[in-house]
Order: structure tokens, then C-alpha cells, then sequence
């Protein structure tokens, strides 16, 4: 699949789908997520977020509690450490705060600057909904 923010190839986590047999694809250079599939949608782009607002702090058991690390895309950190157990937790990583990782907001800001200025609009990925009946 083609990323429709940058055009770079899509990669499909390897996650199984959903019980509504959801399929997600994210692109490694620009972290644009499509998800496929679903209850409601047939295609579901997320719009963009500015950095405070996009990325969960990552939760696992072998990083240390007095650094915050930013979950990125397929079970890694925007720094790039991976752990077995890694997940998104429900809280969001905020880049300005002083126990935010280094290495994971030099990340952001460049992922950030690559989603172009005519992509961030809220209306700038298309969606495609379900027609009532389908499956």
C-alpha cells in the first residue's frame, strides 16, 4: 500500500486483525497510519496531530521509569528501542516535558516535518466509510 501523505510504501502491522477484521498500515518515514476494514470504515486515514497531541508514552517492562519514552509504530520507541512486552500506555508523551527522551523528540520533530503543510488540515486524508449493508 501507498502511503497517501508522502508516497512512500505502506508496511502492515503484524498484528492479527480485529473482530471487525481490521487491518492496519503504517509508513516507517512519515508515521501516517491507514486502517482498513473495521466496523465503520472501509478506509480510515487519522488526520494529522501536532507532536504534544500524536504520540502515547510507551510502556514496558525493561524501560526505565525515570525516562519517557514516545511509542511509536510496530512495538518501538521513536528512538528505536524495542521490548517484548512494549505497548502505547493511556497517557500522552509530551515532548517539552524535562524527562522526555532526547533521542525521541529529535525523532518527532523530524517525523513532524515531514508531513507536508497541505496534509495537516483535518480534512486532508480521506476516509471512506461503510455503505449501510455492506460487508
Amino acid at each position: 500500500m501507498k502511503c497517501d501523505v508522502c508516497g512512500r510504501a505502506m508496511r502492515r502491522w503484524s498484528v492479527p486483525p480485529t473482530a471487525q477484521e481490521e487491518k492496519i498500515w503504517s509508513c516507517s518515514w512519515c508515521h501516517a497510519a491507514t486502517h482498513v476494514g473495521g466496523e465503520w470504515f472501509e478506509i480510515a486515514r487519522p488526520s494529522y496531530l501536532p507532536m504534544e497531541m500524536r504520540w502515547e508514552r510507551a510502556a514496558a517492562d525493561g524501560l526505565p521509569a525515570d525516562v519517557s519514552h514516545a511509542f511509536g509504530i510496530f512495538d518501538m520507541t521513536l528512538c528505536g528501542i524495542q521490548e517484548d512486552d512494549m505497548s502505547p500506555s493511556d497517557c500522552w508523551w509530551l515532548p517539552e516535558r524535562e524527562n522526555a527522551c532526547g533521542a525521541c523528540r529529535e525523532a518527532a520533530l523530524v517525523i513532524d516535518e515531514r508531513w507536508p503543510q497541505a496534509m495537516r488540515g483535518e480534512e486532508a486524508r480521506v476516509s471512506v466509510a461503510r455503505r449501510p449493508g455492506a460487508r
